[in-house]
C-alpha cells in the first residue's frame, strides 16, 4: 500500500509541521495491468470525495506520480481519471447590523474554508456570536489574515 502524506509547513519551519490530508493508495489485484483503491482523508474536512478504484493501470510504465495523480483525481471525480472542475471561492452574503457594521456569519461559509479563517480570528473583534466582520473576510481571501 501506498501513503501520501501532505503536511503544511507553517513559514516553512519543520517544527510546526503537521498533516492535513492523506491518501491511501492500495493494489487489489496484480500483474502487468493491476487495480489500486485509493481513499482520500483531509484533518478539516474528514473523508473526500469517493472510495474509487483505478483500474488495469499499466505497473511499470509510468511514474509513481502518475499513478497518485490519476487515483486522486478518480477519488474526487466519482472513478473518472479526470480533475472535477475547480472549485471556486466561497460566497458569502455580507450582512449589515442596525450599528451600520459589515459582517458575515460564520455558519454560512462553506468548510474548510470556514475552518481556516475561523482559527484566523483568534483575538478579532466580532460584531455578534457565531459573526465576523466582513473586513476581517476580506482580508482572509486576500491572503492578509
Amino acid at each position: 500500500m501506498l501513503r501520501v502524506t501532505i503536511e503544511l509547513l507553517p513559514g516553512g519551519r519543520e517544527d510546526g509541521k503537521r498533516v492535513i490530508a492523506t491518501a491511501d493508495i492500495a493494489r487489489v489485484s496484480g500483474g502487468a495491468l493491476a487495480d489500486y483503491r485509493v481513499a482520500l482523508d483531509d484533518a478539516v474536512l474528514g473523508q473526500v470525495g469517493e472510495r474509487a478504484t483505478v483500474r488495469d493501470y499499466p505497473r511499470w510504465a509510468g511514474s509513481i506520480w502518475d499513478l497518485v495523480a490519476r487515483c486522486v483525481a478518480a477519488a474526487l471525480n466519482p472513478g473518472r481519471e479526470a480533475l472535477p472542475p475547480r472549485p471556486v471561492p466561497p460566497q458569502v452574503t455580507v450582512r449589515i447590523n442596525d450599528a451600520g457594521y459589515r459582517y458575515v456569519r460564520l455558519d454560512e461559509i462553506p468548510e474548510p474554508a470556514r475552518t481556516c479563517f475561523d482559527e484566523k480570528l483568534a483575538g478579532s473583534g466580532i460584531p455578534d456570536h457565531g459573526c465576523a466582520f466582513a473586513h476581517d473576510w476580506f482580508d482572509f481571501l486576500n491572503g492578509e489574515r
